[in-house]
């Protein structure tokens, strides 16, 4: 019988390759055991802390209302003050200074027509800052999608 000799000289050749077969089979198998447990686990529960009522009556904010033809109006929004003054610019800063030094955190809040310029509307807030008044927002009106 004839024996087949290997020669000690024959060389392997390097791999190239990464067979990625068995990761893929492992992150397979991972995937199903967490979609399998996920439903299982149950929510935490978040224990917020908790707020008492406060002795003092929240202050009625003063709204600024801005029409497209720049005439302004002010009033308190509360029950007990239900008329609307118009104002120019210079009437505006005396009434709410005026109102400021009976309740110095009372807030302001300016709503303005959609058609009037945003400059008009920063005039009136960058002279409100001028004047020191701490507390001057913006309303506005949420649209349902």
């Amino acid at each position: 019988m004839a024996t087949i000799q290997r020669s000690s000289r024959s060389k392997r050749r390097m791999m190239n390759e990464i067979n990625v077969v068995p990761y893929i089979d492992v992150m397979l198998v991972l995937l199903v055991i967490f979609m399998v447990t996920s439903p299982m686990i149950s929510t935490g529960v978040v224990d917020l802390p908790s707020m008492g009522k406060s002795n003092q009556v929240p202050t009625a904010p003063i709204e600024i209302t801005i029409q497209s033809d720049k005439l302004m109006t002010v009033r308190i929004r509360d029950a007990k003050h239900p008329d609307e003054h118009r104002v120019n610019q210079d009437a505006l800063i005396k009434f709410v200074k005026d109102q400021q030094l009976l309740n110095p955190d009372q807030p302001v809040i300016i709503s303005a027509d959609r058609n009037v310029k945003y400059d008009t509307v920063l005039t009136v807030m960058d002279a409100l800052q001028k004047q020191n008044v701490k507390r001057v927002g913006l309303m506005v009106r949420t649209t349902g999608v």
